[in-house]
């Protein structure tokens, strides 16, 4: 099974969110439509990252990594 790490920007405040998933359409449905509670409140988002892991494993360490100071850095160059 294919998994994709993705970053989305809320179009509201400019949040990050990052996140793994093995279908970021799907996700990105749940994100805007307000099912993520975490995030509900900075909807609507925009998908500006994915990148693909043949593995859940490879896809965590890779979020694991957007999610630190470096990653978030690259994150915001986007």
């Amino acid at each position: 099974m294919v998994w994709y790490t993705y970053a989305l920007k809320s179009e509201k405040d400019h949040t990050l969110y990052i996140g793994m998933s093995t279908d970021v359409a799907k996700r990105l449905k749940q994100h805007n439509s307000g099912k993520t509670v975490s995030n509900r409140h900075h909807a609507p988002f925009e998908v500006i990252y994915t990148r693909e892991f043949q593995t859940r494993y490879e896809a965590r360490e890779h979020e694991k990594y957007l999610k630190s100071g470096i990653g978030r850095e690259f994150l915001k160059s986007l």
